[in-house]
């Protein structure tokens, strides 16, 4: 199929390249050194054209390196744009343009998961799929107890190609180190293994799906699709009907646009407190507006099991940060792995960085828009080593939430959406609004 090149040489092949060309431009770099070009200067050579060749071999892989590719997107401020937009780019068109399987192989992998008689659990079922991402593609069919429903179907050879490519970009630390030295890039790719291998388990990521649509059954904002039946590479659901959000994105009227990111948000940050878990792929495709007002929600796969809801250090750290006082967010970003003990920051630096994150918490009401969002990134798009998300590490255990809270403010900046978030802040986020009389945790502020 074409979506995963079948021969893992293919595919080993490609990333192999990586290193090999990590040396000879370090080569390069030697030569022209003792040349007489200043060592910042080739250190930033080296750093451009290996940023361009490790965006470009991920771009054109789909499966596990696509999948770091996108986990890494919030350090995509820290290259320049004529590196980090072509990229964008090619996510983008990877995500919206996966060919489907066709009929037949979809005939063979229903028959190999349920058996030759698994028409008799539909009274029909169409062939040609409403849905293709990267590691699977969605069917409408129609139960045998009369309800329509949703067939998610994992294409044939996903699992592997997905974990071979992880296997070979472990090996890829070095090349990750000179792009961005304060990121622990090894511990970032095993916790995205892990989380990867939960997403091609059908069966793990149906116990979701469920528990979320039982956390927001008959709620007057949500409406998540329970489970019908599922194996590890079948999931049935019920089906749902909708406006998908990229249509509210492009065509949807002020009003429209700005309750639905009200929704968008709400949905985000209540449901660790409510389902235990927080959706970790809040992407346009898996979001629909139905008649009634509600949001519907699509695709537990990816999932942060939050048993015990939201980090409380978020809303500290974000009301300390409000108050002004940057000695403390830095001590508790380093406390928490954001900032390695080696590692020093600049305050202000780090201040602009974060403020995408933190101004909309600041006012009332708040507009996002794709003209805000890049001026906040042009603060920060440049090679410099002393550039601030360089400089950051990505805890293991913060892959997930911070994949959500980089991909959730691009889709409200496509949204333009004004609302009241500091409200949904207060009320969902712990830690935000519990005011000592010195406005700070004690823990933090001793530390």
């Amino acid at each position: 199929m074409s979506d995963f090149p079948q021969h893992a040489v293919t595919r080993s092949a490609k990333l192999a390249t990586l290193p090999l060309g990590f040396a000879g431009r370090t080569a390069l770099g030697l030569g022209k050194r003792i040349g007489g070009k200043s060592a910042e200067i080739v250190a930033q050579e080296i750093q451009q054209r290996t940023s361009e060749q490790v965006f470009r071999v991920l771009g054109e892989l789909k499966g596990g390196a696509m999948k770091l590719g996108q986990a890494l997107s919030i350090f995509e401020a820290a290259l320049p744009p004529e590196i980090a937009g072509p990229y964008r780019a090619t996510l983008t068109k990877l995500q919206d343009a996966a060919p489907p399987l066709p009929a037949s192989t979809v005939r063979a992998v229903l028959t190999e998961q349920l058996g030759d008689d698994w028409r008799e659990n539909f009274l029909e079922f169409d062939e040609t799929p409403t849905a293709a991402a990267s590691i699977g593609q969605v069917h409408k069919a129609v139960w045998h107890d009369g309800r329509e429903v949703a067939v998610k179907i994992q294409y044939p050879g996903a699992g592997k190609a997905l974990l071979t490519d992880f296997n070979q970009l472990a090996r890829l630390g070095k090349l990750f180190g000179v792009l961005l030295p304060g990121l622990d890039i090894k511990a970032v790719l095993g916790e995205l293994r892990e989380r990867i291998s939960e997403e091609l388990d059908y069966l793990r990521e149906a116990e979701a799906q469920h528990g979320f649509a039982q956390a927001y059954l008959d709620d007057p904002d949500f409406f998540v699709p329970d489970v019908i039946a599922a194996n590890e590479q079948i999931l049935v659901t019920e089906w749902m009907e909708g406006t998908p959000l990229s249509k509210v994105i492009s065509a949807g009227t002020k009003e429209q646009r700005d309750h639905t990111g009200l929704l968008f948000v709400r949905f985000l940050f209540s449901a660790p407190a409510r389902a235990g878990m927080l959706h970790a792929d809040p992407h346009p495709g898996n979001f629909r507006v139905l008649p009634d007002g509600r949001l519907g929600v699509l695709d537990f796969g990816a999932v942060n099991r939050m048993p015990e809801g939201y980090p409380e250090v978020f809303g500290t750290l974000t009301r300390i940060f409000n108050k002004g006082d940057m000695p403390t967010v830095v001590q508790g970003l380093r406390d928490e792995g954001f900032i390695r003990p080696h590692i020093e920051v600049d305050e202000e630096a780090l201040r602009a960085f974060l403020a995408p994150y933190v101004e909309p918490t600041q006012v009332e009401e708040f507009t996002f828009s794709r003209e805000w969002l890049q001026r906040q990134v042009a603060t920060v798009t440049d090679l410099r080593p002393t550039n601030v998300v360089r400089q950051l590490n990505l805890p293991p255990s913060y892959v997930l939430i911070n994949r959500v809270h980089a991909a959730g403010i691009g889709v409200l900046c496509q949204l333009g959406t004004t609302a009241r978030f500091r409200d949904e802040v207060v009320r969902w986020v712990p830690g935000f609004s519990d005011d000592d009389p010195e406005g700070r945790p004690t823990a933090l502020a001793t530390s």
